[in-house]
């Protein structure tokens, strides 16, 4: 059973091509190359009807899709006659929201006899368990945020955006849009979000096999800056990369980190 990687930006790709036994058959979309995997075929939304036909001949039978993606720029002069039959589908989802778009792609993968796996199937480990995880345990206030933070992501399943947002209190200082999570921490002085939490949680209803939320070191060191209490992160919908490195360095701030498990 043949299981290819869509190999995206960040650590998530690295970490999952590790876990796979044996080595997966990479790929990478040519807006959005890993840093630090060599792919064995980089290619174009335009492309992407060869790309089945291509793994279906090398006997992939499974895909896992990964890391950070940035949206495809439709050009017909580089269109395959096999893609063409795809384009109004292709072009419609470019306009939508991200889980229009992710469920063409399981959609067109799944019509091609091959199956849609998550980066947690492949590498459970990166799922941690529930519960406070650091020496520091919640401040005074966060499980209320805490609730509040699921009245957002509530919100968000609504709109089709964003997985995360800043509370402070029963204030939302900002929420997460098609940026991600990196360029909302990085759209905030230290002075406005100094003692606020990060929640971050799928959006309900989420298909978590193409779109699981990550946390890593960046995401701390981002959190740390700008003096947050901590992080919230659903149980089983939140993938930590490097746990230990995590959480060193949450108790080297004095954060917390909360694995929490969310009620409908």
């Amino acid at each position: 059973m043949g299981l290819a990687l869509i190999a995206g930006r960040g650590a998530l790709p690295v970490a999952v091509a590790q876990a796979a036994q044996p080595r997966p058959y990479i790929l990478a979309m040519q807006q959005s190359p890993p840093e630090a995997l060599d792919p064995d075929h980089i290619f174009r939304i335009e492309q992407l009807g060869g790309v089945l036909r291509d793994l279906r001949r090398k006997g992939i039978s499974q895909i896992c899709m990964c890391g950070g993606q940035d949206r495809p720029r439709f050009e017909v002069r580089h269109l395959d006659w096999r893609t063409a039959l795809l384009v109004p589908k292709i072009l419609k989802v470019l306009k939508g929201g991200e889980d229009s778009a992710l469920r063409l792609v399981i959609h067109l993968f799944e019509s091609h006899g091959i199956s849609v796996v998550g980066a947690h199937e492949i590498a459970p480990r990166l799922l941690p368990p529930s519960g406070v995880l650091t020496n520091a345990d919640l401040p005074e206030g966060v499980v209320e945020e805490a609730a509040l933070g699921d009245r957002v992501s509530a919100l968000q399943g609504q709109e089709d955006l964003g997985q995360s947002c800043l509370l402070r209190g029963d204030q939302i200082l900002i929420r997460e849009g098609t940026a991600g999570t990196d360029a909302m921490l990085s759209a905030l002085a230290p002075s406005d979000a100094q003692s606020a939490i990060l929640y971050k949680a799928p959006k309900p209803g989420q298909d978590l096999r193409v779109d699981m939320p990550v946390i890593g070191v960046k995401t701390v060191e981002q959190a740390a800056q700008l003096g947050l209490k901590g992080i919230v992160i659903e149980h089983g919908g939140v993938m930590v990369l490097d746990l230990p490195h995590v959480l060193r360095r949450l108790n080297a701030e004095g954060m917390f980190l909360w694995v929490r498990e969310r009620k409908d």
